[in-house]
């Protein structure tokens, strides 16, 4: 089942039905603070924050946690302002709702690394006004002033020395209205958020008790695999499931339009029953599609023209026409798959009334409409319950591995855990679109850069996901609009053009392809220029941060005096309100590219948890880095050629460079992280690469053989 008839705010109402305590909802629209202390099923609610007469206090939260560290950087903003431990607050996956939606996140998704920028104040808000309810429930109880109390470590204290807990308390304070503008601590104040915590989701990571899609386990549950068309879009002509049937095992072969399911008691039946199948696919439109096709569509469509006009500062072409030097570059993106460590999974509980949905995934909402659609009941009655998720990076904003779970367990009517292969997950991923990214430059006599163009021909992801895209679609070009550098005349334009498969959004979208132009193309108007490319960056950035940013990498990765045989490319990004810049040091030996060094500087505002988000930009380099090195989704007669790790690469651990992470304080909003690193490492490493060979890097993944 595709979402394509679902829009971003098509989301189901809900409330939360809680006995006893205190049972918080914050409403805050858009920078206004309105409160209500009840439920209600049509608000716009940013937290749930319940504390219970038992002195448990829960955290509902409305973001997946995928290993970005959500779940232990969410809590540290509400402790902190509620005078709690870390340790103290339960944590539990919001249920699906637009209760559980933080108002300008639009509907329960995690993505555009924005969980802790977009809840920096509207948690600590929510914790401030708890404190102060129970705060005035303690002044009550003992007719004192409230400037007599004071909230500290789960409990109220007045100036006597006595306290009540939180817990004996709740009853009483969720008879208060809730404040509207209490005063949230300094952060010079702070004694959580900005300090080192271990990670309240790693314990159980490490002993197994940590429950992933994968590890659902259901009493008289089944398992099913699925098998699809190898031709990407291609259905199901015929059937012959008379020998999986008789296997060991099997209970039933279900045949949909898409594909077939088998389902068994065990998952290995289930794929053996799977390999049984006598099954004749329509191939359908895409049986002769290969990257070639890919690449003269893409070609065709940029030489009709420069498309819909995205951004135009001044007039580029003018510019261009009367610079003293130019330029034209192209470069080329390739379908890339995201390869999570856990493949795509779902389990379901049918009944005649109700579905439980187990899944890991990004857009709950989404997922309860879908399973609501594969089982024939109305949304409110399938419970989602988000597990964790072993890897997301875009790819569970997709729903296409649910229905098969609920139409089995539909028809079985027991609980059904369908897993995909990592095969079925390579071969059958929504993949990152490719791009064309065709870039004009301008110098004056001087080498100052007076005109840029940059024109993307790309498919669009959006339209498939949340129709109707009209105009420009943002995702296509959402890095190139927020262009960083100073320069007078700058054109920005898009060409849709589809390419017949499925595509989806992958972790830093846009930023990646726009990036790998942008910077590879100011390196090359660098050198054009005779300028060093670091001081020619930093002469076009408009905001000091980037600068100081720039500065700091000069300084720690001792640009210009790389020790002799290697050689240095350099990169910087503004994207998600993050400034971040990379420096890749490099050697070359016949051909063979070893990456020694990659130090990166990073000013995302406020840190929440500086430990997570140096973690993050490690791993984010590495993601990057893989796909610069090997990514590529080569497709041959409408089929990915690439079906597991030994022929879709990823950076082996021998490979992995010295990562060196340098974050600079700062007071302000919190920035975006997830994503921010992923773009920098292709264009760094190409700009390396030209230092070495003085040859331009201009297709990826780069690979081996394209240096000999």
């Amino acid at each position: 089942m595709s979402n394509a008839a679902l829009s971003r705010r098509q989301f189901i109402h809900a409330g939360l039905v809680a006995g006893g305590g205190l049972v918080l909802a914050v409403t805050l629209p858009r920078g206004a603070s309105k409160a209500s202390p009840a439920a209600h099923a049509d608000s716009q609610l940013n937290a749930w924050l319940k504390i219970g007469p038992d002195d448990t206090i829960t955290f509902i939260v409305d973001r997946s946690e995928m290993g970005q560290g959500v779940y232990t950087a969410l809590p540290m903003l509400l402790a902190e302002e509620l005078h709690v431990s870390l340790d103290a607050i339960t944590l539990v996956p919001a249920p699906v709702g637009d209760a559980y939606v933080s108002p300008g996140n639009g509907g329960q998704v995690t993505g555009t690394s924005n969980s802790v920028q977009e809840s920096f104040d509207k948690l600590r808000l929510a914790g401030a006004q708890a404190r102060l309810m129970l705060t005035q429930a303690a002044a009550q109880h003992w007719k004192l002033d409230e400037t007599q109390c004071r909230a500290d470590e789960g409990c109220v204290w007045n100036s006597k020395g006595e306290k009540l807990t939180y817990g004996t308390l709740a009853n009483a304070a969720a008879k208060f209205p809730v404040p509207k503008n209490p005063k949230l601590k300094d952060k010079s104040a702070f004694k959580i958020v900005g300090k080192p915590r271990l990670r309240l989701d790693t314990p159980g990571k490490v002993d197994g008790s940590a429950q992933f899609g994968i590890d659902v386990l259901l009493p008289g549950m089944l398992y099913a695999a699925y098998a699809q068309s190898p031709v990407l879009g291609g259905t199901l002509k015929s059937l012959d499931s008379s020998a999986a049937e008789a296997m060991p095992g099997v209970r039933k072969v279900i045949k949909i339009d898409a594909g077939v399911i088998v389902v068994a008691d065990h998952y290995w039946q289930a794929l053996k029953g799977r390999d049984a199948l006598k099954v004749e696919w329509e191939p359908g439109a895409n049986h002769a599609l290969d990257n070639d096709a890919i690449a003269a569509m893409l070609a065709k469509t940029a030489a009709k023209g420069e498309g819909l006009s995205a951004r135009n500062d001044g007039d580029a072409n003018k510019a261009l026409q009367s610079a003293k030097q130019s330029l034209k570059a192209t470069y080329d993106l390739p379908l890339l798959a995201h390869a999570t460590m856990e493949p795509m999974n779902c389990t379901a509980d049918v009944r005649k009334d109700r579905c439980d949905l187990y899944v890991g995934t990004q857009v709950p909402q989404v997922s309860q409409v879908t399973a609501a659609q594969a089982a024939n009941l109305k949304p409110e009655q399938v419970n989602v319950i988000t597990t964790l998720l072993g890897g997301g990076f875009g790819r569970r904003l997709d729903v296409d591995f649910i229905p098969a779970a609920v139409i089995a367990s539909k028809a079985l009517g027991v609980p059904v855990k369908l897993i995909w292969t990592r095969e079925d997950d390579i071969t059958h991923d929504t993949f990152r679109p490719p791009a064309l990214e065709a870039m004009e430059g301008g110098l004056d006599g001087s080498g100052k850069l007076t005109a840029v163009k940059l024109h993307v021909t790309s498919p669009s992801i959006t339209a498939r996901m949340f129709p109707p895209v009209k105009g420009v679609d943002d995702s296509v070009v959402e890095y190139a609009i927020n262009f960083p550098y100073e320069v007078a005349n700058y054109s920005l334009s898009y060409s849709r053009q589809e390419i017949g498969i499925d595509v989806g959004y992958m972790r830093s979208v846009s930023h990646a392809p726009n990036c790998f132009a942008i910077e590879s193309f100011m390196d090359e108007l660098a050198h054009a220029a005779g300028k060093n490319p670091y001081e020619f960056r930093r002469a076009l950035l408009k905001a000091e941060r980037s600068k100081k940013v720039l500065e700091v990498l000069a300084d720690k990765s001792g640009w210009g005096k790389a020790p002799p045989g290697r050689y240095q490319g350099m990169s910087f990004m503004l994207g998600y309100t993050t400034h971040i810049a990379q420096v890749a040091e490099i050697s070359i030996d016949q051909g063979e590219l070893k990456v020694h060094r990659i130090v990166c500087v990073v000013d995302c505002g406020y840190m929440v948890h500086p430990k997570i988000v140096e973690s993050q930009i490690e791993g984010g380099t590495i993601f990057g880095l893989t796909a610069a090195l090997w990514g590529e989704i080569n497709l041959k007669g409408g089929k990915a050629r690439e079906t597991n790790f030994h022929n879709y690469r990823l950076l082996r651990m021998n490979e992995v460079p010295a990562i060196e992470v340098h974050l600079l304080d700062s007071d302000e909003a919190p920035g975006g992280i997830g994503e921010a690193a992923v773009a920098l490492p292709a264009p760094a490493l190409c700009n390396a690469i030209f230092s070495a060979t003085g040859k331009r890097i201009r297709k990826l993944p780069i690979g081996v053989l394209k240096l000999a």
